[in-house]
C-alpha cells in the first residue's frame, strides 16, 4: 500500500508537474503549490510527511536565500515533517547548508527519477521512525511513574477499610468501569492506583485525568487528541489520554465536572471503544479499563439535569464508596507511619518517629480534609520539627473539636476558614465556596495548595 503525504513547493509549474507525476504512483497523496507563502498555511490544513522545496523562488533570484528562510519556518511551525531540498548543481554548498538548518536530504536538478524516488523515501521512513521513538518515549515516561510501585496503595486495618480492599481484590480481576465515591481526600486516586495494580493492565499504563482542570474548551483534545491543523496553534498531532491509556486504565478524576454538553461524546466512547481525534475523519479503536470518581451525588445532579443517567450506568457497574477519615480513626496510626516513612525518605530524615501524644492529637482531630491532610500535616511536621520525634505541639492542622486557638498566619486562617466552610456545607463545594464569597475553582485551587 502507499503511505505518505508529500507537499512540493516550486515556482516552476513544468517542474511541479513532473515531479507531482512521478510521486503519484509512489505516495498515497502528492500535492503542488508555486508560492512558497502557501507552505504554513497548507501544512495546517492537512498532515504531510515530506516537503519538497525548491532553493530559489523570486525570478533572477539563484541566492537560496528564500529556501533557507522557508525551511527554517517550517521546522519551527512543523518541526517532524522532513524537508528534501531542490537545487541546481552551483547551489551545493547551500544545500549543505540547509542540511545544518534541518533539512532531511537535497536532490540536484535535473534529478534522477530513482534517486528522487529514493531520497524521499528515505526521509519518509526517517518520519516514522522519529515517531514511533516519540511515542515510545512519551510511554516510557509514563511508565517509569507506575515503575517501582508494587507496595499497595491503600494502607489501613478498620473494618471499612478491609471490605473495601476484599471488593477491590475482586473487582480489580475484571475489566468493570468503576466509580469511586467520597469527600476530597479520601484517597480515591490510591484505590483507583490499587485497582491497577492488582489488574492484568498493570504492566500498561495508568493515565489519570483532573476533569476539574481541564477547560471546556479543550476537552476533547485533552480526552481525544487532535490532528495538526484541527484548529489554531495546532501545529502538530497530539496524541489524547484516553489513546495514551490504551490497553491500561483510563482514570477520570471529578467526573462530576464534565458538562453536560460534553457528556454524550465520552458516553459514545464507552459505547463503540473508539475515538475519533480533533480533526481526524477516521476512527481509532481503544480499549481502556474506565475508573472514575467524584465527591458529588450524581444521582442527584441527574434529577437536576446536571449529569446523564446513561452515562452514569456505562461507568457505574462497580461503586466503591469511601468513608471520611473521621469514621475510620482506627486507620490513623497505620496512615501515619505510612505518610511518616514515605517523608521521612524525602527529606533525609531517616529515624524519625511519632511519639505517643502526638497519635493521641491525631486521633482526636476531626480531619475535614481526610487523608490529604493527615499527610500534609506529618509532612509539615518532619520539615520543621529538628527534633528525630514528633511531638503534639509539632502538628498543626487548624483546631480540634472544642478547641479554639488564634492562627499564627494568613494562611493558616484561610485554612481554618476554608475547613470550617466545608464542614458546615457537608463538603459541598459549590455551597461552601458561596459562603466564603470566592468562586468554586478558586476554592478548589486553594484546596490543592494547602493539602485539604
Amino acid at each position: 500500500m502507499k503511505e505518505g503525504k508529500v507537499l512540493i513547493a516550486d515556482d516552476n509549474r513544468g517542474i511541479l508537474e513532473a515531479i507531482r507525476i512521478l510521486l503519484h504512483s509512489e505516495f498515497s497523496y502528492v500535492k503542488g503549490i508555486t508560492g512558497p507563502g502557501q507552505l504554513i498555511t497548507e501544512l495546517g490544513k492537512e498532515r504531510y510527511d515530506l516537503v519538497v522545496l525548491d532553493m530559489n523562488f523570486r525570478a533572477g533570484m539563484n541566492t537560496g536565500n528564500e529556501g533557507i528562510h522557508w525551511l527554517r519556518e517550517v521546522k519551527n511551525r512543523f518541526p517532524d515533517v522532513e524537508v528534501v531540498m531542490i537545487t541546481a548543481y552551483g547551489d551545493v554548498e547551500l544545500a549543505v547548508k540547509a542540511l545544518k538548518e534541518g533539512a532531511a536530504d537535497f536532490v540536484l536538478k535535473p534529478w534522477e527519477n530513482e534517486k528522487l524516488v529514493a531520497t524521499l523515501k528515505a526521509a519518509y521512513r526517517q518520519r516514522k521512525s522519529n515517531l514511533e521513538i516519540s511515542g515510545l518515549k512519551t510511554r516510557e515516561e509514563m511508565l517509569k511513574l507506575e515503575a517501582n510501585r508494587n507496595k499497595p496503595f491503600v494502607a489501613g486495618n478498620s473494618m471499612a477499610i478491609k471490605a473495601i480492599l476484599q471488593l477491590v481484590s475482586k473487582v480489580a480481576g475484571t475489566d468493570a468501569n468503576v466509580l469511586i465515591t467520597g469527600e476530597n481526600g479520601t484517597g480515591k486516586e490510591m484505590v483507583a492506583r490499587e485497582i491497577h495494580r492488582l489488574s492484568v493492565r498493570n504492566g500498561e499504563l495508568f493515565v489519570m485525568v483532573d476533569l476539574s482542570a481541564v477547560p471546556e474548551t479543550l476537552f476533547e483534545s485533552e480526552l481525544f487528541g487532535h490532528r495538526k491543523g484541527a484548529f489554531t496553534d495546532a501545529y502538530e498531532d497530539r496524541t489524547g489520554r484516553i489513546a495514551m491509556a490504551n490497553k491500561g486504565t483510563l482514570f477520570l478524576d471529578e467526573i462530576g465536572n464534565i458538562p453536560l454538553n460534553l457528556q454524550s461524546k465520552l458516553l459514545n466512547v464507552l459505547q463503540t471503544r473508539a475515538i475519533t481525534p480533533v480533526g481526524a475523519v477516521n476512527e481509532m479503536p481503544v480499549d481502556v479499563r474506565l475508573i472514575s470518581a467524584t465527591n458529588k451525588n450524581l444521582d442527584e445532579m441527574i434529577v437536576r439535569n446536571l449529569f446523564r443517567q446513561d452515562l452514569l450506568y456505562r461507568m457505574n457497574t462497580i461503586h466503591i464508596h469511601l468513608p471520611p477519615l473521621r469514621e475510620r480513626t482506627d486507620d490513623i496510626p497505620i496512615l501515619a507511619d505510612f505518610f511518616l516513612d514515605r517523608h521521612a525518605r524525602k527529606y533525609q530524615r531517616a529515624g524519625i518517629v511519632i511519639r505517643e501524644d502526638a497519635m493521641v492529637k491525631l486521633k482526636r482531630h476531626n480531619w475535614p480534609g481526610n487523608i490529604r491532610e493527615l499527610e500534609h500535616a506529618l509532612e509539615k511536621a518532619v520539615i520543621l520539627t529538628e527534633r528525630m520525634e514528633i511531638r503534639a505541639d509539632d502538628l498543626y492542622f487548624g483546631p480540634t473539636a472544642g478547641e479554639e486557638t488564634v492562627p499564627d498566619t494568613l494562611e493558616e486562617m484561610e485554612q481554618r476558614m476554608i475547613g470550617s466552610a466545608l464542614q458546615k456545607n457537608g463538603h459541598n463545594l459549590s455551597a461552601a465556596a458561596a459562603q466564603l464569597g470566592i468562586t468554586r475553582q478558586t476554592l478548589y485551587n486553594k484546596l490543592k495548595k494547602y493539602g485539604l
